[in-house]
């Protein structure tokens, strides 16, 4: 394997889009890859491709922890290559339509139809548009039945893939359960057959299903139906299937993969920071919560792993901030002496520490003191219902006085914002209930101006976020009627009018988007025709609220024969073959019966630390687990990450001194930001443990100043940065610091102590080439007289708005030359005012020729242009700038 650092690039990406492509859409540093930590591979070396796809934008998609943990987990074998996929966003789909561009990935650039797997990770109901929008954009046949043999095999996971028949036409096989280990025993069975001669699509399928526990092969089971409409029966085609698939966990999480380094992203991401997974499943068992059951048992990790683990990805990434990840933080036992361990280093390398998933029962003071980021963030809290009894149905377990109690907390450390989560159209749900949650945050307000420590200068915000119930499968109210649109629409115009303090804000949920996710939560395959025509009629980004269509979704639905009363507002019977009853989650049937009768009873259920109430999930075994039968399985020694090289000893100085950095900027790293490019170096610069001077106040940070900063799009040869350092440490050794931590397209080319201000830079040379037909000796001249010829009026945003101004006294020098050793193609060196108070885009140059001499106008996947600057120059035109 081979992570992406200072090492020379084995391959070329002949796929990726063109220049001219990227440079027309928004954030084309989505689709550029190259980021360092990325995995590159031989080709000649690989048996398995195996291309893994988050079906949302590279933002959302890169912050996903298990896309993290399974790439590097599959990576770790020589013999396979793992890639990464997002979903384009939809400026670029457009282009990749209008020019015949296939979905790629990121690492190759190879088109995903040439890969042995394509999986994607089904994180919620809402993607499965993006899904099988993915899979037409690369080309590949929709429905498993209309494959050939060389087509790649369409792997499911995640939490979706409980209920997976709605999509189940789409998809070759499932993984159900925690794939760490089993997705390279797919892979590793795909290797083995091919090797051995045998391999056929429909061999491996069966075979899988057949010996690796925890894969479904929706083609090897055929379902029926009553006449009413609800299923029959799940019957496997061969006796040697399981005819119910059991979730597969991971025993010992101190054992399991987790990477040393990641993929770190050029761009902003949802979640751009350290994730570490503090343990999985939830002990509460509230009866709505789907991942509560689904990732039972509850299995910790143990302190002194998570510290390792963390101390060792801050080393390799530079990330700020660590977030303890988990479905409730505060349910951890080993919080406090974590918490000591990570505090101990974070402090000093100025890492703040995030606790989500915070229960109000459970939110202290000392909690409070000894996390930094919830000391300076607001806090939120989730009731989920406005009264006692309907918490009780619900198995909420949290009371009105817990958060009351919190939210003083929070006043007491000088907080104003506070927000609550919500659910309206709960089972029982009156309006009694809706009246609970206007009281509730009513009293949270007035709960701040009785506290005598609150923050006097500001007022209270409280805000409630309330959420539609949707039932899940998987959950005690699986069996449920979802409310119908105009119940959910009558309890939001309710509770607004019952929302009359100035300081209380009130959001809700859009009922129209729940009531299509219990559609898809709760449907069986009768839906896929619904799907498949929602593809070719352009469904995509339905989680996002620009582009959620109720009334299309109702026109598919309708046109495929699918009432969506049927899946959404009916009650399933009790002994109702439910669609997802071909899985097996680990807790059983019967203890969601039991659960759905205390919950209509008013009842409680202890948490599994306080009690068993015999769920089923310890059949699953575990180590440092909460179920009293898990811990049979025994743990097994731990090796820790090795921890970092200590710093060589640098003497203080008393006087910070300036470093100048000038470095590279080309190739994939033209198509980020000036911000991003801020936000990456100053994560270089923690990796690289240069030693910083930081700024003083509530938030410090390294003194580091860019100059010249330039457009997204342009290449250089002459970036520059100043460190302000604050040890006795050599140009050279922070030279030779930062490479080790840079990628190719970015290296540091010279290090030293300058003796000039960037204000002295004016000038700057360009390098430009153009390539379109038509490019020939006369065009360059054409082009020679047009850079030429005052007035050439260009239309430039300024501070004040766009102005029409002439560049050519912006032009210093420019010759425009027919390239003969590559035909199509004429090279301009052109000079340009580069100062603080005049300055002049290359791009202003290139949108000159387009508007006035009509070239690079045509196939943007035929022509293309680029630009490198190579030099930057003093206000004489000649010197040098240093």
């Amino acid at each position: 394997m081979q992570a992406r650092a200072p090492q020379k690039r084995t391959m070329i990406k002949n796929n990726r889009p063109g220049s001219t492509v990227l440079k027309s859409v928004s954030k084309p540093g989505r689709y550029a890859g190259g980021e360092y930590g990325e995995v590159l591979k031989d080709k000649t070396k690989i048996k398995a491709r195996f291309a893994f796809c988050f079906p949302d934008t590279y933002e959302i998609g890169m912050s996903n922890l298990g896309v993290r943990l399974l790439y590097g987990a599959l990576n770790e074998h020589e013999d396979i290559w793992c890639e990464r996929v997002y979903d384009p966003w939809v400026d670029m789909q457009e282009q990749m339509k209008e020019h015949g561009l296939p979905l790629t990935a990121l690492e190759s650039g190879d088109p995903l139809a040439e890969f042995d797997f394509v999986a994607f990770t089904l994180q919620y109901e809402m993607s499965y548009t993006n899904v099988l929008n993915m899979l037409d954009l690369a080309k590949i046949p929709l429905r498993t039945k209309d494959r050939k043999e060389d087509d790649p095999l369409i792997i499911g996971g995640g939490p979706c893939a409980y209920n997976p028949e709605p999509i189940a036409d789409f998809f070759d096989l499932f993984n159900i359960g925690e794939g760490e280990d089993m997705l390279p025993s797919i892979v590793r069975l795909y290797i083995q057959m091919k090797d051995e001669g045998r391999y056929t699509r429909a061999a491996f399928l069966h075979e899988a299903a057949k010996t690796i526990p925890g894969v479904y092969v929706p083609s090897l089971y055929t379902v029926t139906y009553k006449p009413d409409g609800t299923v029959e029966a799940y019957t496997p085609l061969y006796d040697d299937i399981p005819k119910q698939v059991t979730k597969q966990i991971i025993k010992d999480l101190d054992q399991v993969y987790f990477p040393e380094k990641v993929v770190m992203p050029y761009i902003e991401t949802v979640h751009d920071r350290i994730m570490l997974e503090v343990y999985r499943g939830c002990i509460r068992g509230c009866r709505f919560c789907q991942a509560g059951m689904i990732y039972r048992p509850v299995r910790e990790k143990s302190p002194e792993v998570l510290n390792a683990q963390a101390k060792r990805l801050f080393d390799t990434t530079g990330y700020e901030e660590i977030s303890l990840s988990s479905l409730s933080i505060s349910d951890y036992t080993a919080l406090e002496p974590l918490c000591d361990k990570l505090l101990s280093w974070t402090d000093d390398n100025m890492v703040s520490l995030s606790l989500p998933s915070l229960r109000a029962d459970s939110f202290s003071k000392e909690l409070m003191e000894r996390v930094e980021s919830v000391r300076s963030s607001s806090l939120t809290f989730a009731p989920e219902a406005g009264t006692q009894r309907l918490r009780d149905v619900i198995n909420k377990n949290v009371r009105e006085e817990d958060v009351l109690r919190a939210v003083q907390v929070a006043f007491d450390a000088k907080k104003n914002a506070v927000k609550l989560y919500f659910m309206n159209g709960l089972p029982t749900e009156t309006l009694e209930d809706l009246d609970g949650i206007a009281a509730l945050a009513d009293k949270v307000a007035e709960a701040y101006y009785q506290n005598p420590n609150r923050n006097k200068s500001r007022q209270v915000q409280v805000t409630i976020s309330v959420a539609c119930f949707i039932p899940k499968p998987f959950t005690p109210f699986q069996w449920e009627a979802q409310d119908t649109m105009e119940m959910l629409a009558e309890k939001q115009a309710y509770l607004k009018t019952k929302i009359t303090n100035r300081h209380v804000r009130y959001q809700h949920h859009d009922a129209k988007v729940s009531r299509i996710e219990a559609v898809l939560a709760r449907g069986d395959r009768r839906l896929s025709d619904a799907l498949e025509l929602a593809c070719r009629e352009g469904f995509k980004f339905d989680a996002w609220d620009e582009y959620f269509d109720y009334d299309k979704w109702i026109d598919v639905l309708t046109r495929t024969g699918i009432d969506p009363a049927f899946y959404a507002n009916r009650q399933f019977g009790l002994d109702e073959v439910l669609p997802w009853d071909i899985i097996d989650c680990g807790v059983s049937k019967e203890f969601f019966l039991r659960e759905r009768a205390k919950a209509y009873a008013s009842t409680t259920t202890p948490n599994c630390r306080e009690a068993c109430s015999a769920c089923g999930a310890n059949k699953l075994g575990g180590v440092r687990a909460v179920c009293p039968g898990c811990k049979n399985t025994p743990a097994s020694d731990v090796k820790l990450p090795a921890p970092a090289q200590p710093l060589p000893d640098w003497k203080p100085l008393e006087t910070p001194k300036t470093v100048r950095i000038k470095f590279r900027k080309v190739g994939d790293l033209q198509y980020i930001s000036h911000l991003d490019l801020q936000r990456t170096v100053a994560r270089v610069l923690v990796r690289a443990k240069i030693p910083m001077w930081y700024t003083q106040g509530f938030n410090p940070h390294a003194k580091v100043i860019f100059g010249l900063p330039l457009s997204v799009g342009t290449e250089s040869e002459c970036e520059f940065i100043d460190l302000r350092i604050n040890r006795d440490i050599t140009p050279a050794e922070v030279k030779e610091r930062l490479n080790r931590e840079l990628t190719p397209e970015m290296q540091i080319l010279e290090a030293y102590e300058p003796t000039s201000t960037f204000a002295d830079a004016a000038w700057s040379k360009y390098e430009m080439a153009l390539r379109f037909d038509g490019a020939d000796a006369i065009m360059a001249q054409k082009l020679q007289a047009l850079f030429e010829t005052s007035p050439l009026c260009m239309v430039k945003k300024t501070k004040s708005g766009d102005k029409e101004i002439d560049i050519i006294p912006m032009i210093k020098q420019v010759k425009a030359v027919y390239n003969d050793a590559h035909p199509g193609e004429i090279r301009i060196s052109a000079i340009l005012a580069a100062g603080n108070t005049v300055h002049l885009n290359p791009e202003m140059l290139i949108k000159a020729a387009k508007d006035r001499l009509g070239i690079l106008s045509g196939d943007p996947t035929k022509e293309s242009y680029s630009i490198l600057r190579t030099h930057v120059y003093r206000t004489d035109g000649v010197t040098e700038f240093k």
